[in-house]
């Protein structure tokens, strides 16, 4: 087996495994997914269109039967172009 084919397979097997785990959880909760795009400050031009088709993907994911029969959430920060201010989390919304 190539080497490629087998870190697939490998990491295939991995997240069948994981999600096999995971759909033992009560889905009292969203699944939130972070997002940590600069919507202010220099880098805005180009990471607000991230942000934008990252909620349209979560969007349409929720639409098709949620992730694991549980809602995903969108929890979005944003650094203002300072990636100094996210180890402090300074950037992480309240």
């Amino acid at each position: 087996m190539p080497h490629k084919t087998f870190i697939s397979a490998s990491a295939l097997a991995a997240s069948l495994a994981t999600t096999g785990i995971a759909t033992a959880q009560d889905c009292a909760a969203p699944i939130k997914v972070g997002m940590l795009h600069s919507l202010s400050g220099s880098m805005a031009i180009s990471e607000t269109t991230l942000k934008d088709v990252m909620l349209m993907l979560i969007a349409q994911q929720n639409a098709a039967g949620d992730l694991l029969d549980c809602e995903i959430e969108a929890v979005v920060a944003d650094p203002v172009s300072d990636l100094t201010l996210c180890p402090t989390g300074r950037c992480l919304p309240k």
